[in-house]
């Protein structure tokens, strides 16, 4: 009934068709001696077109109301509404109708109405109990209204509570939106990373084991080998991002803790703990790296940890690239925490991290502070716009790559970009350029806060 509504109202107007019908069969088997019945041409017809509109009250809810009022007198003035009482039924659901549908405004309109028709009729047709049934007729129509109003107030509400539920609901899916290309964006950040530094890791290998293959093929095999397991350590790093894509188009919502994934879904991310390894697999490669790491960063947050393992694989992966191999590298992993300033009791200092290069030894003299206003740098204009976010030596340092957490230069590469991202997430700073006496620089500082 309450997905068709008209069904039941149709239902509604039979059974009074059905009940008059049924009132005026028993008054003509058995007529009462004081009450005339009009012959049933004139009120059947009356009656059906009383009652026809009431399927469209919903709809239609003023014109099926004083459509009654206007056929009720025809209806009371043939003496049918003595042997019939569907006229003050529809007339109650009349009311009730214009209450709940139409308002308070035309309801009295309409009530006002209906009573003027009723005082008339009981004057003509009852002048000896024209007080009594007025009474009546006015306690009929005021408990109309009351149920009207009940009604009205209800389905306002439920239209209210409707009207939040898809709002929230609105909100819940644009936050789940937001949420799912905030997650993307991470991801594809860290395909980035493992891809840029897979490849170059093993391109130079690569390249190393092709000219040592003749002449000393023991040290191609240790660069064959570490192709092999960069590219596996790479491809379950690879399983598990995808993995995590697939779990976000599932229906079930599964994360990285779901398992739904496999293995590789579960493997841990990378943290600051992890440099020592990443160090030796960029050493296998031709590039010497010098460490020099707080002790305490083992217990950085998870999320910190993370962009400085990355932003430090970045960096040496930039190195290798674009200074090549023979190139030494000094990377510093500082944690300083002190005060907690402005930012709460949840501040827990900064990481300072620092990677430099000498350039495979290839002089540079422009200061890493001029090469942001012009003259010659270390590295080329489309290098310094690469995805490593770095260049190769021998061009003008016009172009160095120079960003912070809130801007950059005119234009970086995919590897700048992320590498900047990650700091703007934790409220740092990135700088990139050319290094004093040749090489370059990269330095960044994070915000480290508690549960970050």
């Amino acid at each position: 009934m309450r997905a068709h509504p008209a069904v039941g109202d149709s239902l509604i107007a039979i059974v009074l068709l059905a009940l008059d019908v049924l009132i005026y069969g028993l008054f003509v088997a058995f007529p009462a001696p004081d009450v005339a019945t009009p012959p049933w041409y004139l009120g059947l017809p009356l009656i059906v077109i009383l009652l026809g509109v009431v399927p469209l009250r919903r709809k239609y809810p003023l014109v099926m109301a004083y459509w009654v009022l206007v056929w009720t007198v025809p209806y009371v003035a043939s003496g049918f509404g003595d042997v019939a009482f569907s006229v003050a039924v529809v007339s109650c659901i009349a009311l009730y109708t214009v209450v709940v549908y139409s308002g308070r405004k035309q309801a009295a309109i309409y009530t006002a109405l209906t009573l003027a028709v009723s005082l008339v009729h009981q004057a003509l047709q009852y002048p000896d109990d024209w007080i009594v049934n007025t009474v009546t007729v006015v306690l009929a129509l005021a408990l109309c209204w009351v149920l009207g109003e009940f009604v009205g107030a209800r389905r306002a509400y439920q239209a209210e509570v409707e009207a939040r539920l898809h709002l929230l609901e609105n909100e819940r899916h644009q936050a789940t939106r937001i949420a799912v290309a905030e997650e993307r964006e991470r991801i594809a950040r860290e395909l980035h990373d493992v891809v840029a530094h897979a490849v170059s890791v093993i391109v130079v290998h690569a390249d190393g084991a092709s000219f040592a293959v003749r002449r000393d093929p023991d040290l191609a095999e240790r660069a064959i080998g570490t192709i092999s397991d960069t590219g596996r350590s790479a491809l379950s790093e690879l399983r598990r991002l995808l993995a995590i894509l697939r779990d976000d188009t599932s229906d079930d919502g599964g994360d990285e803790q779901s398992g739904v994934g496999g293995e590789g879904a579960r493997t841990p991310q990378p943290t600051a703990a992890d440099l020592v390894e990443l160090a030796e697999r960029i050493e296998t490669a031709g590039l010497t790296v010098r460490l020099d790491l707080d002790e305490g960063i083992d217990d950085l947050p998870a999320g910190v940890s993370l962009g400085v393992y990355r932003i430090v694989q970045e960096a040496l992966t930039n190195s290798l690239k674009h200074a090549g191999v023979g190139t030494r590298a000094q990377v510093t992993v500082r944690w300083d925490r002190g005060g907690g300033g402005d930012g709460g009791r949840d501040h827990a200092g900064s990481v300072l991290i620092e990677v430099e290069d000498d350039g495979a030894g290839r002089a540079n003299p422009v200061l890493a502070g001029e090469a942001a206003g012009g003259g010659t740098a270390g590295r080329t204009p489309s290098a310094s716009t690469s995805a490593s976010g770095s260049g190769a030596p021998g061009s003008s340092a016009a172009s160095a790559a120079s960003a912070t957490g809130a801007e950059s230069g005119a234009s970086s590469g995919n590897g700048l970009i992320g590498m900047r991202e990650r700091t703007n997430v934790h409220d740092g700073t990135l700088t990139a350029g050319p290094a004093p006496g040749g090489g370059w620089r990269v330095r960044a500082e994070l915000t480290v806060r508690l549960g970050a």
